[in-house]
């Protein structure tokens, strides 16, 4: 069930996804996230949006994590975060290409949210927590919105980092990703709160795997909540998905236990579900063990 990521081993096929913010879910926020993920031999991709710093997540035990960024119009920013990542030991850099603006949040809104101070960003920014607006002030300050593929280009100038895209929902893109040269895909819509009508990831992953040829690992986030959904995954070319909101429930529910325990869920589950497939290993599960919506069979009665 063990699989390598950019040559790095994990236990199983799941990763934990960049989510940011976890002081909202419990006091310790991503320290507590990463102590589990290293206990379960998985890599946790660390949001740059986290409540601890990526210095404070990389202290706290020994494991390999990448961290998540986004490109900010003071490329100084971004530059700046990636060396501390680098110096940090973080092992790669996945670089989140989705968000030109926030999607549209009603119930932040609503809500008049105020999250916790951006600690990556202290000093680094002119957009501050206490005036009121939050993440939407952040994104539209600070991110910029012209992001395009010389930037991947750039980006590349200045670590040796290996970089991963997330974000990706098209085969067009994809092709340019690989033509980019980066070192990896994940297929992502964001968790489903940037675009209305978004389609599920699972849907176009297969498009996506097979314009990569295998010549770059694809993951995928989005919708995994069972160890069915993982097998799917892995059947329709995902080399592992990524999981977000399940991980911050168990961090609310019981700290690192829960989170350990959400992972091992997971495992147990896809375990059986390979187990059920006539599948020993990974490398035995095939396009052949699952059908889509359009490949059902149908009865002759």
């Amino acid at each position: 069930m063990s699989t390598r990521i950019l040559g790095y081993p994990i236990s199983a096929p799941i990763m934990i996804a960049p989510t940011g913010n976890h002081m909202l879910a419990h006091p310790q926020g991503e320290t507590v996230t990463a102590k589990a993920a290293a206990a379960c031999n998985t890599i946790m991709i660390v949001s740059c949006m986290s409540s601890c710093t990526l210095e404070e997540v990389a202290s706290s035990c020994n494991a390999v994590r990448f961290l998540q960024i986004y490109v900010f119009e003071r490329r100084d920013v971004t530059a700046q975060v990636v060396k501390r990542a680098e110096k940090a030991g973080y092992k790669a850099i996945v670089l989140t290409v989705d968000v030109p603006k926030l999607g549209r949040r009603e119930a932040d809104i609503k809500n008049k949210m105020i999250p916790q101070k951006l600690r990556n960003f202290e000093g680094l920014t002119e957009v501050q927590p206490s005036e009121g607006s939050g993440v939407e002030a952040f994104a539209s300050r600070a991110l910029d919105a012209s992001l395009n593929w010389k930037d991947i280009e750039w980006l590349r100038s200045i670590t040796k980092l290996p970089i991963l895209i997330k974000g990706i929902l098209t085969p067009e893109d994809a092709l340019k990703a690989v033509e980019a040269g980066v070192d990896g895909i994940v297929v992502s819509n964001h968790g489903g709160r940037q675009l209305d009508y978004s389609p599920a990831t699972i849907t176009v992953l297969e498009e996506v795997v097979n314009v990569v040829k295998g010549r770059i690992p694809v993951l995928l986030d989005g919708g995994v909540r069972r160890g069915t959904d993982v097998f799917k995954a892995l059947a329709l070319g995902a080399q592992a998905v990524l999981i977000g909101r399940p991980i911050v429930y168990g961090l609310a529910a019981k700290g690192e236990d829960g989170v350990k325990k959400v992972i091992e869920m997971l495992k147990n589950e896809f375990e059986l579900t390979m187990a059920l497939s006539g599948c020993p290993t990974i490398g035995d599960i095939t396009r052949n063990h699952v059908r889509t919506e359009d490949e059902r069979l149908k009865s002759n009665l």
